[in-house]
């Protein structure tokens, strides 16, 4: 990333989602709506995932990680993308660009691997019940918490310093409301055959090694469901993953369409839209996608709500 690469390229303009002037102030409203219910569903999630003495489990343990994740997410994003819809310069320094991408990357990445883990979690306590809080114990949730934040940063530094280690000419206007590595590439001016190889490399191990750990969980899940001989314990077994599975489907999918097509194929409006969804529309999803099917954080937010003091986890 050395400026010597860089030509007469020093930032970069963000485009935006829209160029038309007169929706600029309606879509700031429209994400800064977005954002703060982000920031508040997720820092409720944190809230009582923490404070309440009931919700002390590995489940919650990685759910409170997950919304901590969300809210990096968003938070990357969202402030500068606000900001922009306000201003007629939307742009990003060259250095700025480069720090937004590789904690864009951090966090994504640490979502995938967060998922797979709570699919872990899923599979244990579905499968294994009995031994639950001894296989999935405080030691094993910290040692996967550090393997997540270590391939995420892995990652996030190799795949950055790949993009921002071509040569930026003339163009700087990166077709995006954030800088994201398809947009960037486009904008090279030397051979982008390293970067886009790394990208897709990494790309395919993480989403196919923590799908692989999905897939095998949810396999064992089911055939324990159908084990199960009453309707009753069928259903409260399924209900325990079905928030989880939810949430994989929609994110997964989304990253699976936006990175692991061909570059040719790629249409950067139509990634903008998959890209609003990702980094604004599903950390904002996941608390609801949780809570509303969740009995035990329903209550443990009443009990908040009724006595802040009562819900407080000894200590």
């Amino acid at each position: 990333m050395a400026p010597g690469n860089l030509s007469q390229v020093t930032e970069f303009i963000l485009m935006g989602i829209s160029g038309s002037p007169e929706l600029q102030i309606p879509l700031f409203f429209v994400f800064l709506a977005i954002y703060g219910l982000t920031v508040a569903w997720n820092l409720g999630i944190i809230t009582l995932t923490t404070v309440d003495s009931r919700l002390q489990t590995p489940m919650y343990f990685f759910l409170r990680h997950l919304a901590v994740v969300n809210l990096g997410t968003s938070t990357v994003i969202a402030p500068k993308m606000l900001v922009n819809f306000l201003v007629s310069k939307k742009t990003i320094s060259y250095y700025g660009c480069a720090v937004q991408l590789g904690e864009f990357i951090l966090f994504v990445v640490a979502e995938i691997f967060t998922l797979a883990a709570m699919a872990y979690d899923r599979y244990v306590a579905v499968c294994n019940p009995l031994h639950y809080m001894v296989v999935v114990s405080p030691q094993v949730c910290l040692l996967l918490v550090f393997l997540i934040h270590f391939c995420s940063l892995t990652t996030a530094l190799t795949v950055s310093s790949c993009v921002f280690s071509v040569s930026y000419c003339s163009s700087n206007v990166i077709n995006h409301f954030y800088c994201d590595i398809i947009p960037l590439l486009a904008l090279s001016c030397s051979d982008t055959y390293v970067p886009e190889t790394v990208v897709f490399t990494f790309s395919v191990i993480n989403l196919f090694f923590s799908m692989i750990i999905v897939l095998i969980s949810y396999f064992n899940i089911i055939l324990a469901i159908l084990r199960i001989r009453s309707s009753e314990g069928r259903h409260k077994a399924f209900s325990t993953c079905a928030s989880h599975l939810m949430a994989v489907t929609v994110f997964y999918g989304t990253l699976l369409f936006m990175y692991l097509q061909p570059r040719t194929n790629h249409s950067l409006d139509t990634d903008k839209m998959a890209s609003v969804f990702y980094t604004l529309v599903i950390p904002m999803l996941n608390p609801i996608i949780y809570s509303l099917r969740n009995k035990d954080v329903k209550d443990a937010l009443k009990r908040f709500l009724h006595n802040p003091l009562q819900s407080l986890r000894l200590t």
